[in-house]
């Protein structure tokens, strides 16, 4: 009997992993690593088939069995750090008059600085739209050309609205092959220059990433696979390669996008800030209600309209070097073991460490002097890392990645334990202290920024490194963690079990229910040109008051999953689960306030039906929503606008110059959704669009919840 198999393959910067899942069941079953083939002539799309078509081979997975390959790729980000780029030609329109005028200086932008002496070489031209046609096109055409331009922007002002003089210029530029970039394509935001300079990036990797795009896809059509190839966005989703050839940029950050999807997978709550470690930087970033936290990219120092995770990269990680004196350990990091090419002390062998003593260097020209190395008697050298320290303490398990020789690492800071006159445990201590403190302020800036209550905080550590640093810190902190099982295939099978996801903005003031489906089902179809299929798309709307801007999120798979052999929990089992994530030590505390078909809501006795934790768990066991100070009712359809018109009273808190409203969670059918808003109306507007297709009798669960004033 054919099996069904998910294929997914991260490209990262020393390996190139691939797994192969089960469809039904998620189980993994297959893994294969090659090295990442940056010098090879296909580029890394070489390693990607390779990865792919050992997994293949070592797991006698044949290539019908296959319903879904996906890869990440670095090669979008990688070819704007290393300047990869072809000069771009921006032709701006507009009509005349003072739109004109302003139009044409906005549209006129300057090289784009990529940082490290590299720059997109810009050249800008602009015509009126009374002068459009195709014979003036091919002339201004022809004038980019010889000014250097390989690939084109085409820019209209007001192009959002009226997207027809781009795609003039696209069809021109398509008859002499001539890659381009249709800025309305990008973004449907206003804001001319942002939204130009946005197109241009896209526009100066199109070359690279259109020959990487075109020889994996071949490689994979040659190994038997003919169901799409799919590519990871830097927001979590993917889209098909077909798409992706149109919108590389998307694709940036599409490695931390991978684990941050495969931590999802193995995070059985909504809520959480997970830790990508590796050996010399951290990605940290938020998930909340089961979503990652998402932003605009910054390229250059410049602000884009590329949605991407919003992720904080630190240069502290499992392989950071100590710095000290004699006081003590003064900092920890950013220079790695792996820069100064040394070996970490915790992975030496014990009878390696003889006659150790201390000596002081800088590992780069223009670093401090005084990061720490061990030297022996016979002049070879170790190094001390946070990794050394946390297996000091007691903190790394054997099945961790980063466990290693505990009696090397204690031999190694005994040299600098006694340089400073202290005991190994105070060193070690020291040396996770200052991990602390420069990490838990990114956490809880983050959690600040994303309004995630710290009772509510999980850690979920992935990557080689995630033990050197995460069981520390939640201790210290008083919050959960986890480091999944596969952490170090995380990303991979983060690309395999990823969905098709798509974006669409628009600047709305006062969107009439009208404007609101018409974005829906502009979502929907590019979701479906992404690859998904129109009955497993799922969208969710949210409204930004302050800037009108209105964004339609649609996420969909690439094939309806008839089975799921997810084993459901039960009333007993769903309110043990609860109990223990409101850190109650009585199961009974959890106390369920409404039920449906598909979900459990339950609360906390003592709040005596007054606001109070809650948490909403699906069947499968998963904490679906998690606040600290929520109340739940289960009515219908016909009547849940006066219960979410009760409780936007009743649940208002009034501050000094505003009143913070509540936001909600409807449970519909086998949907748990969010919504917030600052105006009844808008909230009415949202909510009627999911609820209006209903029966008047069918049952709809209301969650309503504060976030608590600090």
């Amino acid at each position: 009997m054919n099996r069904s198999v998910r294929m997914g393959i991260d490209v990262g910067g020393t390996h190139t992993k691939a797994v192969a899942i089960d469809n039904a069941t998620h189980e993994i079953i297959g893994k294969a690593s090659v090295k990442t083939t940056h010098d090879d002539p296909r580029g890394v799309a070489a390693g990607v088939v390779r990865s792919f078509e050992n997994c293949m081979n070592e797991n006698n997975i044949l290539p019908e069995d296959v319903v879904f390959v996906a890869h990440s790729t670095t090669q979008a980000t990688n070819a704007l750090i290393e300047g990869d780029v072809a000069t771009v030609g921006v032709i701006g329109m507009a009509k005349g008059g003072l739109e004109g005028f302003l139009a044409k200086r906005q549209s006129r932008i300057d090289d784009i600085d990529l940082g490290n002496n590299k720059t997109i070489k810009i050249v800008n031209s602009f015509i009126p739209l009374k002068q459009l046609n195709e014979a003036k096109v091919e002339e201004t055409v022809g004038q980019l050309q010889s000014k250097g331009a390989r690939v084109l922007v085409a820019s209209m002002a007001f192009g959002v609205d009226d997207g027809e003089p781009e795609k003039i210029v696209h069809q021109a530029a398509e008859k002499k092959n001539i890659p381009t970039t249709m800025a309305s394509d990008i973004t449907k935001l206003y804001g001319l220059t942002r939204r130009t300079r946005t197109a241009a990036i896209n526009a100066s990797i199109l070359p690279k990433m259109l020959d990487t795009a075109n020889s994996t896809e071949a490689s994979v059509r040659e190994a038997g696979v003919n169901v799409p190839l799919m590519i990871m966005r830097g927001d979590g989703g993917v889209m098909e390669i077909s798409e992706m050839k149109k919108r590389p940029v998307l694709t940036m950050l599409s490695g931390p996008a991978a684990s941050v999807m495969g931590s999802l997978m193995y995070l059985r709550a909504s809520n959480g800030v997970y830790f990508e470690v590796g050996g010399t930087t951290t990605n940290i970033g938020v998930i909340r209600n089961g979503r990652p936290a998402i932003d605009y990219s910054i390229v250059g120092g410049h602000p884009t309209y590329i949605s991407s995770l919003d992720v904080r990269v630190l240069g502290c990680a499992g392989g950071s070097m100590v710095r000290a004196d004699k006081s003590g350990v003064i900092d920890v990091g950013p220079r790695s073991a792996h820069i100064a090419g040394l070996d970490y002390s915790v992975f030496t062998d014990t009878d390696k460490i003889v006659g150790p003593h201390v000596e002081f260097f800088s590992p780069k020209e223009g670093d401090p002097a005084d990061y720490v190395k061990v030297v022996m008697e016979d002049g070879s050298a170790v190094t001390i890392t946070n990794s050394c320290a946390a297996n000091v303490l007691g903190l790394v398990q054997p099945e961790h990645f980063s466990y290693g020789n505990v009696e090397s690492a204690r031999k190694a800071m005994q040299a600098l334990a006694d340089y400073c006159g202290t005991t190994v445990e105070d060193i070690a201590k020291q040396i996770m202290e200052k991990a602390y403190a420069k990490i838990e302020p990114v956490i809880l800036s983050l959690a600040e920024k994303y309004k995630l209550e710290k009772d509510q905080i999980s850690l979920v550590g992935v990557g080689g490194g995630a033990a050197s640093l995460i069981v520390y810190f939640s201790n210290k902190m008083g919050v959960k963690y986890s480091i999944p099982e596969n952490a170090e295939v995380i990303s991979s099978i983060g690309v395999a079990l990823a969905m098709v996801r798509d974006v669409v903005e628009r600047i709305i003031p006062s969107p009439s229910k009208e404007d609101i489906k018409n974005l829906k089902n502009e979502a929907m179809n590019k979701a479906i040109e992404s690859g998904a299929t129109p009955e497993s798309i799922e969208i969710h709307i949210e409204i930004d008051p302050q800037t009108s801007k209105v964004t339609a999120i649609a996420t969909g798979s690439t094939e309806v999953k008839t089975t799921d052999l997810t084993k459901e929990v039960d009333a007993d089992e769903a309110r043990e689960i609860a109990a223990e994530d409101m850190r109650m030590t009585d199961n009974s505390q959890a106390e369920l306030l409404a039920s449906s078909d598909f979900f459990f809501v339950f609360g906390d006795k003592n709040a005596n039906g007054q606001a109070g934790p809650t948490r909403i768990i699906d069947k499968k066991g998963f904490i679906k929503v998690q606040v600290g100070n929520g109340m739940a009712v289960r009515t219908t359809a016909a009547n849940y606008l006066t219960e979410m018109e009760r409780l936007w009273d009743e649940m208002a808190v009034y501050q000094t110059e505003l009143i913070a409203r509540p936001e909600y969670y409807l449970c519909i059918g086998a949907r748990a959704m969010d919504f917030s808003a600052t105006e009844f109306d808008q909230l009415v507007l949202l909510t009627d669009l999911e609820v209006s297709s209903l029966e008047p009798d069918d049952e709809v669960i209301v969650v309503a919840a504060n976030i608590k004033q600090t």
